[in-house]
């Protein structure tokens, strides 16, 4: 006998779906077309399945990803008609264009800004003059009048190092509920990559720092995914530690992400290579997808045990996918949410945590509330 699908009233399926969804945000799908039209109970009253439930959540997940209403439906639509797919695609590659377009302008915007919060003291004797000529801006609005507040605020930088400290403490988000390890690993890395809106994308095992430091204590091994990454690691302070460093694709002809995936993919002594590094092991990876994909694997397959692994790689679909596997995968993690990383990051973010750990051995402030969070994948950033 067939078991009758769970009828769910329109309320009921709010709370089922959950992500803030009210009842007339319902009805206003059923209006696009988003949601076909329930069926009615004899009250006339709106009935719902599950299988309204899985298409509200994916309508939920497209909206929190950004997507808007129109391409939802048509992305919802190619999914029951792959024959549309290509149209669908088009579609996403000019909003995608026009979303780039729009980070270029906000960018724009960010780099004038932090050109004058990020002043460190010494500059300050020019603010005034340059924020002058900031204000007459909207009257006289061309070229010239820009390049006058960039004078302005220039004249003073060659007279004088940076100081990077205090532009930091003008640009960088509150990180006051952060540890002072967690701190300076985020300000290294923005500092790596002269991007500030990197640190909301930082992801970090809630274990990461205290693994790190406790596998660095203990003289570990630091296994880069090329040369490039091993050569920007600081070998001084690693050999201090009592550390040595081994590289995983051993070939000095790799120097980009594609070569060291095309390499990685093609040669097997490299993916065995894999499987022969020592327990309790530290994991830089920044270059290559794969490399972290086939570790994130060995991990979960209990073919390999490390201490911590920074997953870094570049690539725009499967970096993404490796990190978000890196994350469920159990072990000690930093990562970052999306294609950010790159060989010169991954091996920064290792060379903060030898150098916090040099200068503030006694250091304990990391394990701060780590007792009270639910679960070894819990993530900051």
């Amino acid at each position: 006998m067939t078991q009758a699908k769970q009828q769910l009233t329109i309320k009921e399926l709010t709370e089922t779906v959950g992500g803030k969804v009210t009842p007339r945000m319902v009805r206003h799908y059923h209006q696009l077309g988003l949601l076909p039209q329930p069926k009615r109970s004899r009250g006339n009253y709106r009935l719902y399945d599950d299988t309204d439930v899985q298409r509200l959540r994916r309508i939920v997940a497209l909206k929190q990803q950004g997507f808007q209403l129109s391409h939802i439906q048509q992305l919802l639509a190619a999914g029951e008609a792959p024959a549309s797919s290509v149209a669908v695609m088009e579609q996403l590659r000019q909003h995608y264009q026009t979303l780039m377009r729009q980070l270029v302008q906000l960018r724009q915007t960010a780099i004038a800004v932090e050109g004058i919060l990020g002043r460190d003291q010494d500059c300050q004797s020019v603010q005034a003059k340059a924020l002058a000529q900031l204000r007459i801006l909207e009257v006289e609005a061309n070229e010239l009048a820009t390049h006058r507040v960039w004078d302005e605020l220039d004249c003073a930088a060659p007279n004088h190092p940076e100081n990077f400290q205090q532009a930091l403490e003008h640009l960088l988000p509150d990180l006051s509920e952060r540890s002072e390890i967690e701190v300076d690993l985020l300000s290294q890395m923005v500092l790596a990559c002269g991007d500030v809106s990197l640190v909301p994308f930082v992801r970090l095992s809630f274990d990461a720092l205290k693994a790190a430091r406790d596998a660095l204590k203990q003289g570990c091994t630091v296994v880069g995914d090329i040369p490039a990454v091993v050569t920007a690691l600081d070998q001084t302070r690693l050999a201090h530690l009592g550390g040595s460093v081994q590289t995983l694709i051993d070939n000095p002809h790799i120097n980009s992400a594609a070569e060291a995936e095309e390499t990685f993919w093609q040669q097997d002594q490299w993916r065995s290579r894999l499987y022969d590094l020592p327990e309790g092991c530290v994991l830089v990876i920044g270059y290559a997808p794969s490399v972290l994909m086939a570790v994130c694997e060995a991990v979960q397959k209990q073919q390999i045990k490390p201490a911590l692994v920074i997953g870094l790689p570049i690539g725009f679909s499967h970096a993404p996918a490796a990190k978000r596997r890196l994350q469920h995968s159990g072990v000690p993690f930093i990562t970052t949410e999306g294609p950010q990383g790159g060989g010169l990051l991954a091996a920064v973010a290792l060379n903060s945590l030898m150098t916090t750990l040099i200068e503030k051995p006694n250091c304990h402030c990391y394990l701060k509330g780590i007792r009270s969070l639910p679960s070894k994948n819990s993530t900051t950033g």
